[in-house]
């Protein structure tokens, strides 16, 4: 889903309430959208956990490769890192 259409759905009250859990305002939101400014990478991220990943990062930038390659493995790969991690944390 696009930001756009997530802010959509909710009252003006709700909107205001994500964008300061996002740790902006949503006239920063709105402007952003309006002239296809970018969001700056810390938004991203909140955006992301804040809509529950209805909207990604990958949606909000075009670059976002260059930001956060990891978004870019292949889910065999992420799976394979995560299980090395838990087995090294928990000395397996």
């Amino acid at each position: 889903m696009d930001l756009r259409t997530h802010l959509n759905h909710m009252d003006r009250g709700e909107q205001a309430d994500f964008a300061n859990r996002c740790g902006t305002t949503i006239g920063y939101l709105r402007k952003a959208l309006s002239t296809g400014q970018l969001i700056g990478p810390a938004i991203c991220v909140s955006i992301e956990r804040e809509s529950l990943g209805a909207v990604t990062r990958k949606e909000l930038r075009h670059d976002w490769k260059m930001i956060w390659p990891e978004l870019d493995l292949s889910t065999s790969i992420r799976t394979a890192v995560n299980d090395i991690y838990i087995k090294k944390v928990s000395g397996l």
